[in-house]
């Protein structure tokens, strides 16, 4: 544990800390991400002492369970926020430590970094905000970081003072101050905090960059981080230049039900305006944008191949695929829904985004009839009209035009026992007239549903 000098008695923060909290947003709470370092210590005094008559504040720990001090240091945040009067929330994670990346210890960063925001979503309701303390060196070593690693201009705009997280929003005050300011505040102040072992072993690439290369930087450019601040803002800048113009693309090249790019029009767009649109697209929709050497060829596969050919591009937790001239952002499938394996009368049953209730009619017999749920297991043929001819189910979904991904996840309603029984229900696709209308010859409604992101 580290303390700073002898505190000011009746201590005042300083304007400008104070200042950094009070021109927050109105909101119901205020989280502040503590990890009990000296950054998130020196925030939640600020905010509970400028704030705590105003707003409700809470505190929230991630015990990633790495460290061999972690125990200690979950019990100090325990203990600093009980002397504040600050509600605050543990919540412990495992962290696995056979991970890929670029190198075996910054995927270890990146996975505790994943678990961490994680959490910090699920911690968040609306009109929440959550406060973490990363300051001006904070963003100077991630652009740096993020140069290094090859990233373009929405990586080298850093990290933003503040975005949507869940369903709140995440705020960074201190990111106009540096790390001796904030530390000379600390020390000032007289606060404890808890020095993270890790914090000094340059194994780790942020580390190497904090402790080596930035103190080089420094004594050749002394307004290093000011400058690396300007750079920031600047690609900041373009970047919503880019999101702006992505808009504008996607209105004339977007469209269709499933949130599909039109391939047609695709091609009519540069090869600069297709990564620009393919990197809003995806980011957008909350994934991370993949690290790909050569994007022209991978557009050329996805928009330029035959027209009988379905190509893929996976990404993480996506992929991107081809069907019928549409480009589609498709998440990636957990397996197969789960299914029960009955529909019975007052039980309506939830499969993915599909429900089916099974309702009584004025001309419902005695007992309901036996209704089996299930998924294709293949050879299951469709009869869509009473004394019609039969088809594989296999064709008629190809014929709906139904996407590859969705066929095998599309729940099957059959009225029969396991093992056999008529086919009545496809989805939301189709419904078997006697299940449906006024006057159900069956006497029972099925009534389908479907949620819709």
């Amino acid at each position: 544990m580290t303390r700073g000098g002898k505190a000011a008695p009746k201590f005042s923060w300083p304007a400008d800390l104070c200042s950094s909290v009070r021109h927050l947003p109105d909101t119901s709470c205020v989280w502040v991400a503590l990890s009990g370092g000296l950054d998130s210590v020196l925030l939640l005094h600020v905010v509970s002492s400028c704030l705590g008559n105003d707003r409700t504040i809470a505190a929230i720990h991630v015990n990633h369970q790495l460290q061999a001090n972690a125990g200690e240091t979950e019990q100090f945040c325990r203990k600093l926020c009980e002397s504040l009067g600050v509600p605050l929330t543990v919540e412990r994670v495992t962290v696995p430590t056979k991970v890929t990346g670029e190198s075996t210890t910054g995927g270890i960063e990146e996975a505790a970094r994943n678990a961490r925001y994680d959490i910090f979503e699920r911690a968040l309701k609306p009109g929440h905000i959550l406060l973490m303390a990363h300051h001006g060196d904070d963003q100077a070593e991630t652009v740096l970081f993020r140069l290094l690693r090859g990233s373009g201009v929405a990586g080298l705009a850093g990290m933003p003072a503040s975005r949507a997280l869940g369903k709140g929003e995440l705020h960074r005050p201190f990111l106009a101050f540096s790390r001796q300011q904030i530390r000379d505040w600390a020390q000032l102040a007289g606060l404890e905090w808890v020095e993270d072992p890790s914090n000094t072993d340059q194994k780790y690439d942020r580390n190497f960059l904090r402790h080596s290369v930035m103190p080089l930087l420094k004594s050749r450019w002394p307004s290093l981080i000011k400058r690396l601040g300007r750079s920031a803002g600047a690609c900041r800048d373009q970047e919503e230049l880019a999101a702006s113009l992505a808009r504008i693309h996607y209105a004339s090249v977007g469209g269709g039900e499933g949130g599909r790019l039109r391939i047609a029009q695709m091609l009519s767009l540069s090869l600069a305006e297709q990564k620009n649109l393919l990197h809003w697209w995806v980011t957008g929709s909350g994934y991370r944008y993949p690290a790909v050497a050569d994007w022209q060829q991978v557009l050329d596969d996805l928009l330029r191949s035959a027209a009988d050919r379905e190509p893929e591009f996976r990404g993480e937790g996506f992929s991107l695929r081809r069907f019928r001239g549409g480009l589609y952002l498709v998440p990636a499938q957990p397996g197969a829904l789960p299914v029960p394996q009955s529909l019975k009368p007052g039980h309506p049953v939830q499969v993915g985004p599909w429900r089916f209730t099974l309702s009584a009619t004025v001309n419902s017999g005695d007992a309901p009839p036996p209704i089996r749920i299930s998924t294709r297991q293949g050879g299951e043929r469709i009869r869509t009209r009473p004394g019609g001819p039969s088809k594989p189910l296999k064709k008629w979904l190809q014929e709906q035009h139904v996407p590859p991904w969705e066929r095998a996840r599309i729940p099957l309603l059959f009225e029969g026992r396991e093992g056999g029984g008529e086919l009545v229900a496809v989805g939301d696709l189709w419904l078997s007239g006697k299940y449906c209308g006024e006057a159900p010859a069956a006497g029972w409604r099925i009534v389908v549903e479907r949620e819709f992101d």
